[in-house]
């Protein structure tokens, strides 16, 4: 861990976020070589934190050696020039794992992702957060997504009982109980955007006092995101339109055409733009030729 809590928390919650793709070679297995490139060329842009091996880094699909090796790369890459957040989670035994690698591999946090499969009672999220958040020396910020979505008292709960939770990355997109929650727990945590292509939610998000979000579409419209966060921040609403109407609103109904399309278009974006970094592994798909030259289109329209 390189940089203090205080410098981690100043740095998620003000700037522009980046997730990158995890490259595979192709035999599917993990490409350091490229992944190093991608990580260089990431952070030559104005962003504030590298989240890696999370979900757009299809942080389900990797083995707990890959995740290691990397957070490892990304640590080497970076060298102290930004905050390193890797995710965790699945369940206490496999997160408390992931977090335990991530802090050996001198990440300076962790993305706390939902548990497997089963429902959950909002007691039973709290104490699978709070084991996690016990296992590790190193800041905490807490996904707010699928089956693992915590109400305002159980936030404000799991915020009392853990003083590295950091953060909460909102998943679900719902302003009403995301509100609830930021004026219930207030400047204790930080807030992240974080629904798939949470460009569409930002200025819903800035409303309730959330400043940032993840960008996925990053990793292939670098600029183009750069440019919508601060005419974003700057208030400049004529450019949030026109990039909205003009890129975004296409990109989503491109990526609703069939379930896992939020990172499946991300790599096919990278690989459009003469960054591959190999397919997706399964349950997700690729997209058709006709898909990608769908996306070419808005590449070319973004650029």
């Amino acid at each position: 861990m390189k940089f203090s809590k205080q410098d981690v928390i100043q740095a998620i919650g003000d700037g522009l976020l980046s997730f990158p793709i995890t490259d595979f070679d192709d035999n599917g297995q993990f490409d350091e070589a490229s992944y190093r490139e991608r990580l260089a060329w990431f952070i030559s842009h104005d962003i504030s934190a590298v989240f890696v091996a999370g979900g757009t880094g299809e942080f389900f699909n990797l083995s707990l050696e890959e995740y290691r090796r990397i957070v490892q790369v990304a640590v080497e890459v970076i060298d102290g020039k930004l905050p390193v957040i890797a995710s965790a989670g699945l369940s206490v035994a496999t997160g408390k794992a992931f977090a335990s690698a991530a802090e050996e591999a001198g990440a300076d946090g962790i993305l706390l992702m939902p548990p497997y499969l089963t429902e959950c009672p909002q007691d039973g999220l709290v104490d699978y957060a709070r084991q996690i958040c016990d296992s590790t020396a190193i800041n905490v910020i807490y996904y707010n997504r699928g089956n693992g979505i915590l109400n305002a008292t159980s936030v404000q709960a799991l915020a009392d009982a853990c003083p590295n939770l950091i953060g909460l990355k909102d998943g679900k997109g719902d302003i009403q109980a995301l509100n609830k929650i930021v004026k219930t727990v207030g400047d204790r945590l930080t807030y992240i955007g974080g629904v798939p292509t949470a460009e569409i939610f930002a200025e819903a998000y800035l409303s309730i006092g959330v400043n940032t979000y993840s960008s996925a579409v990053f990793n292939f419209v670098p600029d183009m995101a750069v440019a919508f966060y601060r005419a974003l921040r700057a208030g400049d609403s004529r450019v949030v339109k026109q990039i909205t109407q003009d890129f975004f609103i296409p990109f989503i109904d491109l990526r609703d055409q069939k379930a896992g399309y939020a990172v499946s278009l991300i790599k096919a974006g990278a690989d459009i733009i003469g960054r591959p970094a190999g397919e997706v592994r399964a349950p997700l798909t690729m997209p058709t030729a006709d898909e990608c030259r769908q996306l070419k289109q808005l590449i070319d329209k973004a650029k």
